[in-house]
């Protein structure tokens, strides 16, 4: 079972995105799914602008974005690579893995800017009405929606209890969603991530809006907890899949 996820969020300038996602494919992916442990990887664009930084900590907005510039911006692009415990990330560590790969694919991996990385495993998840339309040769749906976030001044148990009494048990009923991970940090800066996985674009865009003011006693608990969180740049992410692979 995928429990563990190394999501790598950056971006890629226009005249290198090419060779870069060429090297990706056919190189760098055969190779982590050739390691013990690694199931698949999939790759994603965007949907939003590759700077966004939505509002700032502190400022008005339902959502917050964390202004500490410690916290790499690249969010264009994102890879996630799943394994079945976040020990197989460990052998090497991500960081030690890329020091010690050749010149030129170190020389690829300089390509991205702005690199986030957290290494994140289940807290729980839930299949979505559409959970069938999944395809074992398929990494990941063709579009996600991928939120990564601090606590902020938000209990940690009134994020426990948000998604357990109502954001993950709501998407079971959403149509064209196949499922929502809850995901917490064993390495890098968000302690909290949710993944959201739907069947286009086209199905999240109509649906998930109409989810969020379906129950107005839960939308007001959600309009007074999400105010409380501090977001990754960018976050939360809407992307379409443009590869994936599973480990042979």
């Amino acid at each position: 079972m995928d429990r563990a996820l190394w999501i790598s969020w950056y971006d890629l300038a226009d005249s290198t995105r090419d060779a870069y996602i060429s090297w990706l494919q056919e190189r760098y992916i055969p190779q982590r799914l050739a390691q013990p442990g690694f199931l698949w990887a999939a790759h994603f664009k965007s949907e939003v602008s590759p700077r966004m930084s939505g509002v700032p900590a502190g400022a008005p907005g339902r959502l917050r974005h964390t202004d500490d510039r410690s916290v790499p911006t690249g969010n264009a692009y994102i890879l996630i690579l799943g394994a079945d415990t976040p020990h197989a990330f460990a052998h090497p560590t991500p960081g030690k893995l890329h020091a010690e790969l050749p010149p030129e694919d170190r020389k690829m991996l300089a390509l991205r800017i702005g690199e986030r990385v957290n290494l994140m495993i289940d807290e729980d998840r839930i299949g979505g009405p559409d959970a069938g339309r999944r395809k074992a040769d398929e990494a990941l749906s063709p579009c996600i929606q991928f939120g990564s976030f601090n606590a902020g001044s938000a209990d940690e148990e009134e994020i426990l209890a948000w998604y357990a009494q109502w954001r993950l048990p709501s998407l079971n009923k959403l149509p064209g969603c196949v499922g929502i991970r809850k995901l917490v940090s064993v390495a890098g800066w968000a302690k909290h991530g949710v993944l959201y996985e739907f069947v286009s674009l086209d199905a999240r865009n109509k649906h998930f809006p109409d989810h969020e003011n379906a129950n107005p006693e839960m939308e007001a608990w959600t309009d007074r907890f999400v105010r409380k969180l501090v977001h990754a740049p960018g976050s939360p992410n809407l992307a379409q899949r443009i590869g994936s692979a599973v480990a042979k």
